[in-house]
Order: C-alpha cells, then sequence, then structure tokens
C-alpha cells in the first residue's frame, strides 16, 4: 500500500498562517463586542476586564504551564509549531486595533461569525499538527489517547470558563458568549475527527 504523503513545508507554513490569521481576527471581533470564549483565549480576554495588560501578552502568560504537557505528551514538532501559532495570534489580535476600527457590531453577529472564525481557525491549526496551546493541547491529548473526540472535550471545558464570567460581563452578552463557545466547539466536534483527515 502506498504510504499518504503528509504536508509540505509550504503547506504546514501556509496553514498556520491563515489558522492564526481566521483566529485572530475571530478573537478581535469577541473583544471589540465585550464577548468571551473558552479556554485560554476567554482567560485571557476576561483578564482584559481586569487589568491592563493586553490580551496577546496574556495568552502567551496563560499558555506557558500546559508546554510541559505538549513537550512530553504530543512531541517536539508539534509543541514548536503551538508555540509560534500562540505568539502569532496573540501579536497579530493586538495589532488588529491598529488597522481596523468598528463604530458599531451587531453583538449577535460577533458572536456567531466570531466564533465560526475561532473555530474554522484552529480546525485548521489542528489539521496542521498544531494548537492553540491550554485546553487545546489537553483536549488533542485526550482524543489521542483515549478516542474521544476533541471538540466534545474543548466544549466542556470552554462552557466552564464562560460560566465563570458571569460576574464580570452582562447576562446577555454572557449568553452569547455562551452560544459562541458552543459553535465554536460545533465545527470542531463535526470536522475534527480521528481518521477523516489523512493529509
Amino acid at each position: 500500500m502506498e504510504k499518504k504523503a503528509g504536508h509540505s513545508l509550504v503547506e504546514d507554513l501556509t496553514g498556520l498562517f491563515v489558522g492564526c490569521c481566521f483566529v485572530a481576527l475571530g478573537v478581535f471581533l469577541l473583544r471589540q463586542s465585550g464577548l468571551l470564549t473558552g479556554g485560554t483565549a476567554g482567560a485571557a480576554l476576561l483578564l482584559t476586564h481586569l487589568c491592563s495588560l493586553s490580551f496577546g501578552t496574556l495568552f502567551v502568560l496563560l499558555n506557558l504551564p500546559f508546554f510541559w504537557l505538549a513537550w512530553t505528551r504530543m512531541g517536539k514538532d508539534f509543541t514548536i509549531k503551538t508555540f509560534v501559532c500562540i505568539v502569532a495570534v496573540g501579536a497579530m489580535t493586538d495589532a488588529l486595533g491598529l488597522m481596523i476600527h468598528f463604530d458599531y457590531i451587531n453583538v449577535i453577529y460577533a458572536s456567531v461569525m466570531g466564533s465560526l472564525l475561532l473555530g474554522s481557525g484552529l480546525l485548521i491549526l489542528f489539521r496542521h499538527k498544531s494548537s492553540l496551546g491550554g485546553f487545546n493541547i489537553f483536549a488533542l491529548y485526550v482524543q489521542d489517547r483515549f478516542n474521544i473526540r476533541a471538540g466534545n472535550i474543548q466544549m466542556l471545558l470552554d462552557s466552564a470558563i464562560v460560566v465563570a464570567s458571569f460576574f464580570i460581563i452582562s447576562p446577555w452578552l454572557l449568553a452569547l458568549s455562551v452560544l459562541g463557545a458552543v459553535i465554536t466547539n460545533i465545527v470542531l466536534t463535526f470536522y475534527h475527527k480521528p481518521g477523516r483527515y489523512t493529509a
């Protein structure tokens, strides 16, 4: 049987760049609308309400503890790609404020579109053997180890983070944030299944 080829270096670099762009724009839409999401990105967004550090700085700092798990369980290549993507998403998200300005954003649209962009970006990163650290690393490890879909694990953890934000944002924005977390993880649950993607 002929061995299936993996991604070339150019394909990997292109895929990781596109995935990071999608995620950064999705996070930017959520942040500009006062919405949150799950995982370490959601925790970083939450902390921007409580301290003066930028999203990008907080995002990198919050992910640092998870790199040991990534290095020991997921391998060197995965860990390096993930670290690069985390730094890239943090920098891109902070830089978007210099390039895009919204006078008005409908929060329902921001919740749906921002979350679709976030889920699609994560899907691209996953398929190129990378992630955005934190819960992504844990969810991918559980999927590889126990054959439980990463999207299901991610949805459970993300919903817990969003609910923990109850005292920070209004109930309406919280509800839309929960909706967004569900949308993001529906994308992952439907399209990131073991054995479906073989490149």
